[in-house]
């Protein structure tokens, strides 16, 4: 249960906690908050005094029906933030959300150690090379489509045995390929209905294998307020409640907008099973 980032051993036997920094103007959540350089910096300062012990960063918005832009505009609006970020803070693991190959290579280039890839290299077959290139660690999630798409209808006969396979197959591909560090995520809220999603989370414990560290994303997601009919804004809450769960059931990274709350529940969790 541990990463090599840049030369350093991550233990994730005790979680962690990863905080959100979008980019885009038109993310579900935060669309728009952190365009410029000192708003990036106040809110990478502050997700860090709350807790975080990594920051994901995206340039290219995933949220369903989202539009496409081009692959130098995702470079522009994540690799020079990067830059900017590791000058102010040395020691930070940063994430680089992107299913493309040549964001990754940059984003790695200006300082990036982990790749958070939503698409398993499906989006991009140049994505496959970067990853074997970049020897960093790589965050497989499932999902179907891509994400214009990937609402339109899914259905799975067994959606815990899908899932599986699809981990199991891009394992099998990425060991073959010499890729060490390999973290699995779920993928809740991509190409899943609301009851797929439930039934895959209700099931955590038989999702993955023995070695590889759980993922878990479910920060203000449809997931929440659709079930309770209401907006992003207002499912901090469930959000809370998902994330304790998810931790009971053996995640070992939460991936969240709101670091306070979740290191408060990772706290929480670990008095609760402290020895």
């Amino acid at each position: 249960m541990t990463i090599n980032c840049n030369g350093r051993l991550i233990d994730l036997n005790e979680p962690k906690i990863m905080g959100i920094l979008n980019t885009t103007p038109n993310s579900f959540y935060d669309g728009g908050s952190n365009q410029s350089i000192n708003l990036i910096l106040e809110k990478v300062e502050k997700h860090l005094s709350e807790g975080a012990d990594m920051i994901d960063i995206g340039g290219y918005s995933t949220k369903p029906g989202a539009e496409n832009i081009s692959e130098q505009e995702e470079i522009d609006r994540t690799a020079p933030i990067i830059e900017k970020i590791i000058e102010e803070y040395p020691e930070l693991i940063i994430s680089i959300d992107t299913f493309r190959g040549n964001v990754a290579r940059e984003a790695v280039k200006a300082g990036s150690s982990i790749i958070n890839d939503v698409s398993g290299w499906e989006l991009d077959e140049n994505m496959f090379d970067a990853i074997k290139e970049l020897r960093v660690p790589y965050i497989l999630m499932h999902m179907k489509g891509t994400p214009k798409t990937m609402q339109n209808n899914p259905e799975y006969d067994d959606i815990t045995l899908e899932v599986n396979e699809y981990f199991s197959q891009k394992i099998a591909q990425l060991k073959a390929a010499k890729v060490n560090d390999i973290i699995l995520d779920p993928g809740f809220g991509f190409a899943k209905t609301l009851d797929h999603n439930y039934e895959l989370f209700s099931k955590m414990e038989a999702l993955g294998f023995e070695g590889f560290p759980l993922l878990v994303g479910i920060s203000r997601k449809s997931m929440i307020y659709n079930l309770f009919e209401t907006t992003p804004q207002e499912a901090l809450n469930g959000t809370s409640v998902l994330n304790m769960v998810a931790l009971q059931k053996g995640a070992k990274i939460l991936r969240v907008h709101d670091v306070k709350e979740a290191k408060e529940t990772l706290q929480i969790f670990q008095k609760l099973n402290q020895k």
